[in-house]
């Protein structure tokens, strides 16, 4: 235990001193702006309200879900593999006295933290902003739905990282690997599209399985299916991801 909370605090100090993780920040930051400019511009000059203070974080977030996050987050992921071994620090932290379930839990971990710190940071600001410039149509209930659509939609971004960190361990180079995983989230998008009936298997499609939670209809098999499937798969790209580390001569 010792030896896993030491590799988990070295992965999070190297992934504090990571460049992405500020140039995330700012275009995240860039993005709910940019976003809330064009909103207050339609409103103030068209007289049409889009949206109100608490729609405006899930209009962030369905832009936010499907580009910025997925995309940093398989940066963050193939940095933490391929990046450590093709610079030869992986094998520095494999010497500590930690086993290497412990080391690829810890980058695992610290991914996730990742991807829940930037879902945090986009939803804080996003309600900020919403709350500024609309606070009128401000609802707890509304807020509650915010805060949730949130939560949930960490779940399929980090099983979509997963599949990330198994190509990372699968193949040897990051540029390779980056392109691999573009294609991937573009060919589950589309594949979700045209056979939409198995569209719950395809786990990019759910980015946007908040929306069966907060709707007025709640769906509770169609729910209950889709949170196996994110476990399933979870556990399984997890696991064959640890394998192919623990097989991988470094």
């Amino acid at each position: 235990m010792v030896g896993f909370k030491a590799a988990f605090l070295n992965e999070g100090v190297k992934l504090r001193k990571k460049k992405k993780l500020l140039a995330a920040v700012i275009l995240s930051t860039l993005a709910v702006m940019i976003g809330q400019i064009a909103v207050t511009t339609i409103k103030h000059g068209l007289g049409l309200r889009i949206v109100g203070s608490v729609e405006f974080p899930l209009v962030v977030l369905q832009f936010f879900s499907y580009t910025i996050l997925p995309l940093f987050a398989t940066f963050v992921a193939i940095d933490m593999f391929n990046g450590e071994t093709s610079s030869n620090t992986m094998k520095i932290t494999l010497l500590r006295p930690v086993s290497r379930f412990g080391v690829f839990s810890a980058k695992v971990l610290n991914l996730a933290l990742f991807i829940a710190g930037m879902l945090l940071f986009v939803m804080v600001i996003s309600l900020l902003a919403g709350l500024i410039f609309n606070p009128s149509t401000a609802s707890l209930s509304g807020i509650f739905k915010v805060i949730l659509s949130y939560i949930l939609t960490f779940f399929p971004v980090f099983v979509f990282a997963l599949i990330v960190v198994l190509l990372a361990n699968l193949i040897q180079g990051g540029l390779a690997v980056f392109f691999l995983s573009i294609l991937v989230f573009i060919a589950f998008n589309f594949l979700g599209i045209i056979f939409s009936a198995y569209s719950s298997f395809f786990v990019t499609s759910m980015f946007d399985w908040y929306m069966l939670w907060i709707s007025e209809t709640t769906n509770v098999f169609k729910i209950f299916r889709e949170v196996l499937i994110i476990a399933g798969c979870g556990i399984m790209l997890f696991t064959t991801g640890y394998y192919l580390f623990d097989r991988k001569d470094l």
